[in-house]
């Protein structure tokens, strides 16, 4: 019989990654069956919950709190790894140390390396605005990579940022490619004549893959941020990119992808897209297309077209053909359950399946879809969005770590009432370095478990990638 035992430390934080590498070490440890190292939130806490391993030290816990739950074949073995969670710390941080002068300021870190222009930022939230706020006073645009900042803060920045010419991308922002270079989670793509602004960082992975794959090219990938085409922020680095873009000689057609924006911010968006003189390509997930063309604006509702329309009138030779897409096999009548690390391909497929599988639950919000108020158990057809913010405070978001979706891997597979699960896997820079290795053993071991039960369980990948990112598409 298993022993869970758990360690609290208040007010102890550490970057996302730190804690998935301290989580894997103490997971490799003698006796040690199962470990957990997260914040205190509630939405933590309950998944803590739902997988077995919320004792009631870890039940009390604040959101400042650090967690580090362990399940051991036996207590020895259990506070034998809590009492080696200083020393993995400490070596982990060795490890990662190169030796190098590391500056402790960003002011410090500005005179080490003058040339630089951009400011990557990611901190708690809390703390985020103000990382920002000088690196703006310190003339360098900012990725703000960091979530849960306050709504007002990231308006001021961004009112900031435009008077002194500088350009705010975030907070929440997951994905750029500025210059070649990517930032946060981004593909390898060639270089090329079509600009993007989205909103979100795995729709415009998604849209810069297929670009690539059709044999264009990407000039420039402007990330938002999730909040940047609500009203109340009003589109400002939207508004921004698309200014860049039409005076970048580069740039001869332009992609806005979003999710369902605010309509004042879309009507102002879309003034200023008909003004800029290039072919305009929108892709507004769960609007309705209001035409196909308007003058220079051309309307999507769908990623793949949006890049092949990009493709298209960008005038970039295009020697590929489309790859061929599965049909699937048909399968048997039961639930599907769909496990997302990226927010827009989890809409995205929310969107299709709307009309198909009904009732349908997300945490996600669209109509016609029933909200899903336990994120730990699932109900009839879900898709879910485990990359939402509420589920990746104090835990590393799930393009980085695969623990949390594993775990609810086996959870869904478990469900007799499951007949098809739907996971997507997206490579690129700042993603799992090998997430085939971590993810086919878990699909191999769910559908080996539903088969001895009598059922058959598909499990379908979408794949966001292309052949020159770091992991290997094929």
């Amino acid at each position: 019989m298993t022993v869970t035992r758990c360690l609290v430390r208040s007010g102890a934080y550490h970057d996302s990654v730190v804690l998935m590498r301290l989580q894997a070490g103490l997971a490799e440890l003698p006796g040690v069956a199962d470990a957990a190292v997260v914040m205190g939130t509630e939405a933590n806490r309950e998944l803590l919950a739902a997988s077995g391993l919320l004792v009631e030290e870890a039940a009390r816990a604040r959101a400042d709190d650090l967690l580090v739950v362990v399940k051991a074949a036996d207590a020895a073995a259990a506070e034998a790894a809590l009492g080696r969670v200083d020393a993995l710390l400490t070596t982990r941080a060795a490890t990662a140390a190169d030796g190098a002068f590391r500056p402790r300021t960003l002011a410090s870190a500005v005179k080490l390396l003058p040339e630089a222009r951009w400011v990557l930022v990611s901190v708690p939230g809390r703390y985020a605005a103000a990382v920002a706020r000088e690196a703006l006073a310190l003339g360098r645009h900012v990725f703000l990579y960091s979530d849960n900042v306050a709504l007002a803060d990231e308006i001021e920045l961004k009112r900031t940022a435009r008077e002194r010419g500088l350009l705010v991308m975030g907070p929440d922002c997951g994905t750029a490619i500025i210059g070649g270079v990517g930032f946060g989670f981004a593909n390898r793509v060639r270089r090329g004549a079509i600009g993007l602004i989205g909103a979100s960082g795995t729709g415009l992975q998604a849209v810069a893959s297929r670009i690539h794959a059709l044999g264009a090219g990407v000039s420039q990938a402007l990330g938002t941020g999730g909040r940047d085409l609500a009203a109340e922020v009003g589109g400002a680095t939207a508004l921004q990119a698309l200014e860049l873009l039409a005076r970048d000689e580069a740039t001869r057609a332009i992609v806005l992808i979003s999710k369902p924006p605010d309509p004042g911010v879309v009507a102002k968006l879309l003034r200023e897209a008909g003004a800029v003189g290039k072919p305009v390509v929108c892709c507004f997930l769960g609007m309705p297309l209001p035409v196909r063309q308007l003058g220079n604006l051309h309307f999507s509702g769908g990623l793949d077209e949006t890049a092949e329309k990009a493709v298209q009138l960008a005038a970039v030779d295009n020697p590929h053909s489309h790859p061929e897409r599965s049909e699937g096999s048909g399968g048997r009548a039961g639930y599907l359950r769909g496990l997302f690390a990226g927010g827009t391909l989890a809409l995205e497929t929310l969107l299709a399946l709307r009309p198909l599988a009904t009732p349908i639950y997300s945490n996600l919000s669209a109509p016609g879809v029933q909200p899903l108020t336990d994120l730990g158990r699932s109900l009839a057809h879900t898709i879910l969005d485990l990359g939402d913010d509420e589920l990746t405070v104090g835990r590393p978001h799930p393009m980085l770590d695969h623990t949390l979706r594993l775990r609810r891997l086996r959870q869904e597979a478990a469900d007799p009432e499951v007949a098809a699960i739907l996971l997507d896997v997206v490579l690129g820079e700042g993603a799992h370095p090998d997430p085939a290795a971590e993810l086919a053993p878990a699909v191999a071991e769910a559908r080996a478990a539903a088969a001895r039960d009598g059922r058959e369980l598909e499990v379908i990948v979408l794949l966001v990638g292309t052949d020159e990112d770091p992991q290997g598409l094929e």
